[in-house]
């Protein structure tokens, strides 16, 4: 996508000889190892999430793609017009609001995933939605930023970065496939697989953040600004996607999903596309956007898991109550329907050791209640 590009060496294509910001610097073997360890633990991770998949639900969501057109309206719907809303309304310089923009524009990250399994959510759903949006992205990135920016003047090219998208969908899909055949041929042994991998997507995602802060140090950019609607947009992003899916009629489970969906965006392609697009001076002032956002879309996905296995707790402590106190209730009214049996038996058996005809004191006393009878024992 194409801008108002000029000839001058702010282009891209003409300044392939910038520097990157001290940031952005390669720090040798370091990042190549980080990268590596990173992306081989993401297609495992990914293998073992796929292991939740079910071939009859995923092809039911097929036939009947309505949660999933939902979760692609948040996508490409509400987040780019979030994003915009909060560009004008913070009154942001412009290389500023493209990097929100860019953000809003983005597929759905991979680790709305891993906090969509630990809230119980719909698997299914959850990785449909991140394999269409990113599919969906190769046409709708380009499309969100020329409405949201045909008014703005660009001096810059914006790259989309299709490569880093294609990346994107052979990491996600193939080890997903894994995991998805591996269920339907042992749903036993991937039961087990999947508990791994739920706690080494914590360990990656810790591992990422500590990371990518320390690789990134030079590129902070202590804007509050900046760091406000950091913080604030993935909130909206998670509110907006379960109010929606609320609107729309679908189940709780589906509704977390959909809000965790939403709220999660793919950094690493916004990152991608702004060292693609912009010059070094002013990655400087954007680059701290992406990384802040990353860093409290994790927080957010922590506390929103917290605060989902707390409920979760609280409700089976309260029905194991309810239970035991059911157990009670019937515990007692089975001693008392023991009691009130042996008392008419004991009458019974009185009845007929007494020889000759029964009088009408033993008549009225037979006819008697079981409830009368104990009592007046």
């Amino acid at each position: 996508m194409r801008a108002n590009c000029s000839s001058s060496s702010a282009c891209p294509a003409n300044s392939s000889e910038e520097e990157l910001p001290v940031g952005l610097e390669v720090h040798g073997n370091l990042e190549l190892v980080f990268t590596v360890v990173s992306t081989v633990m993401m297609g495992l991770l990914m293998f073992s999430l796929g292991c939740s998949v079910e071939i009859r639900k995923l092809w039911s969501l097929i036939r009947r793609p309505w949660g999933i057109a939902v979760g692609l309206l948040c996508q490409f719907g509400l987040m780019p017009f979030t994003a915009y809303l909060l560009a004008i309304s913070f009154s942001l310089k412009p290389v500023q609001a493209i990097a929100v923009l860019i953000m809003g524009c983005c597929p759905g990250g991979t680790i709305s995933n891993i906090f969509t399994f630990w809230v119980d959510g719909d698997m299914d759903l959850s990785i449909s939605m991140t394999t269409c949006s990113t599919v969906a992205a190769l046409g709708m990135m380009p499309l969100c930023i020329y409405l949201y920016t045909w008014s703005w003047s660009l001096q810059q090219n914006l790259t989309i970065p299709y490569q880093n998208i294609g990346i994107t969908l052979v990491c996600l899909t193939i080890p997903v496939a894994f995991g998805v055949c591996v269920n339907y041929r042992w749903p036993k042994q991937s039961k087990i697989i999947l508990k791994i991998g739920a706690i080494v997507g914590g360990v990656l995602l810790l591992v990422v953040a500590v990371a990518g802060v320390v690789l990134a140090k030079g590129s902070w950019n202590s804007d509050i600004t900046l760091l406000t609607i950091s913080f604030i947009f993935p909130l909206i992003g998670h509110v907006t996607g379960f109010l929606l899916a609320l609107f729309t009629h679908q189940s709780w489970q589906r509704c977390r999903t959909i809000s965790l969906e939403t709220g999660a965006q793919n950094i690493q392609m916004c990152i991608t596309m702004l060292q693609l697009s912009f010059t070094a001076e002013h990655l400087v002032q954007m680059l701290s956007f992406p990384l802040a956002y990353g860093l409290f879309q994790l927080i957010d996905g922590f506390l929103i898991v917290a605060a989902y296995q707390t409920y979760k707790r609280r409700l089976k402590n309260k029905h194991g109550k309810k239970n035991s106190g059911c157990t009670e209730v019937c515990h007692t009214r089975k001693s008392t329907s023991s009691r009130e049996t042996n008392a008419f038996l004991e009458v019974n058996e009185e009845g007929a050791i007494t020889p000759g005809p029964p009088g009408p004191m033993d008549c009225h006393r037979a006819l008697e209640p079981v409830g009368h009878i104990t009592s007046c024992e």
